[in-house]
């Protein structure tokens, strides 16, 4: 059984102070969805599940009894269900389909096979995302300070981050391969603390686009009734999900067919492309420069998004609509921005980062925490030792990925010695030529 820890209910119930859900519908024109197209999705959950109480409908297709009730009434009349019990309960009435009904379900999968819950609007799912807009988010020193904390990083490039946070524009961090890009990158979900509204699903010119993705949305824990009234009855429209505001990673896989709508041809329905799911939250490219697709290409795909706030996708009938653009897209290279695109682009990219090496002393801090993490006695002798011996003679920047890489190495071999990990001169001159492959072979006797 999950547990919710006091922090949950916390940071939920505040949470729930904030967040506003649209109000659940209360007949089929509130749903902004045709009585058809609710009617085919009931056909094929019956034809799925059997036999069906109006209450198991109901938290399925995630609309309300009283809606329900209307989409039913219109089946009995087409004969396409019927009633097989019933009692003073209306929520316990149990539904099947007819023959008549079963016959046209098939047809109906032909057409598609969603059977989920029920999608909203593209109306409504606009709306919403303006409403919650990440454009209505302040980031402030403190926040900052308090969703980087713990974390080695230049106070001139917080400061950056910061502002260009709160600007809602494009932002391109460039620099070294090791630097911290990355790892800055995902540690800005400490930043996104506040919850939004997610929809299962979209509708356009009936077809249906898949939206939430529990690998990209993270749902707000289920809190108890007794501490909030999140849980009251009807009190919001069940096809969103309350989520954090999401952030959405894509690396050298992405091509410019990932930024458009995937259309399943089995399922014959759509799954929405990256950067809608992170609607109101984070888009991060990383390794630009690394896709099978060029720089230029790619960044050229971004300029009506950025420069407009919306963006046009096309479904395989050839319909093609306005879909928001409330993303802050993070580009994070190796390259400099010069290197990647031509003036008329970065014009529309809010600021640029450049994550540089570290000081000798935010390394020393970034080498203790990991020791610390690893088990490992830190050893100011051996961390000197490191300096001069390899970083200096070799003239190695100190680049924040190292410490956790060589402390790596040697944790692992002191678990396959089955012992516990030492800092010592010796270890440190073997993981850095395993780490290097520098072809010196010092690694000393007492290793083997």
């Amino acid at each position: 059984m999950n547990t919710i820890s006091l922090v949950d209910i916390a940071n939920a119930t505040a949470a729930s102070d904030q967040l506003t859900m649209p109000q659940p519908p209360r007949t089929v024109e509130d749903t902004g969805l045709p009585l058809l197209f609710l009617s085919e999705l009931l056909c094929k959950i019956l034809y799925l599940r059997g036999r069906v109480s109006l209450a198991d409908l109901s938290i399925h297709v995630k609309l309300p009894v009283s809606v329900l009730d209307s989409v039913l009434l219109f089946m009995r009349t087409e004969h396409l269900c019927a009633v097989m019990s019933r009692d003073d309960n209306s929520a316990s009435t149990i539904y099947q389909l007819s023959d008549t009904g079963r016959n046209r379900t098939v047809e109906y999968f032909r057409r598609n096979h969603y059977a989920g819950p029920a999608p909203v609007s593209l109306e409504a799912y606009t709306a919403q995302v303006q409403r919650q807009s990440m454009r209505h988010v302040c980031y402030t020193r403190e926040r900052l300070a308090s969703g980087f904390a713990g974390f080695v990083i230049q106070d001139t490039v917080m400061d950056q981050l910061g502002a260009a946070m709160n600007s809602g524009r494009a932002i391109i961090m460039y620099g070294p391969a090791g630097s911290g890009k990355t790892y800055i990158a995902e540690n800005l979900t400490h930043l996104l603390s506040d919850y939004i509204a997610i929809p299962h699903a979209l509708m356009v010119d009936n077809e249906v686009i898949q939206i939430f993705d529990p690998h990209v949305h993270q749902v707000m824990p289920q809190i108890p009734a007794s501490v909030t009234n999140l849980d009251r009855k009807n009190q919001s429209d069940s096809r969103w999900v309350a989520c954090k505001r999401p952030i959405a990673f894509s690396g050298g896989e992405l091509t410019l067919d990932t930024l458009e709508l995937e259309f399943d041809d089995a399922m014959r329905f759509y799954q929405a492309p990256p950067h809608v799911k992170a609607n109101n939250g984070l888009f991060v490219i990383d390794d630009l420069g690394r896709q099978r697709v060029s720089p230029q290409e790619l960044m050229n795909r971004w300029i009506v998004p950025l420069g407009r706030g919306h963006d046009y996708l096309s479904l395989h009938t050839g319909y093609k609509f306005q879909i928001p653009f409330d993303v802050i897209v993070i580009f994070l290279s190796n390259e400099a921005p010069s290197n990647l695109a031509d003036e008329a682009f970065l014009r529309r990219l809010g600021y640029k980062i450049e994550i540089t090496a570290l000081t000798e002393e935010q390394y020393r801090r970034v080498f203790r925490g990991v020791c610390g993490e690893l088990a490992i006695g830190f050893s100011e002798t051996v961390f000197q030792y490191l300096l001069h011996e390899y970083h200096h003679k070799e003239n190695r920047p100190l680049l924040a990925c190292y410490p956790r890489d060589l402390l790596g190495q040697i944790r692992d071999l002191a678990l396959y010695e089955g012992k516990a990990p030492e800092l010592n001169t010796q270890v440190l001159d073997w993981a850095w030529h395993n780490y290097f492959t520098t072809g010196q072979n010092k690694q000393r006797d007492a290793l083997l």
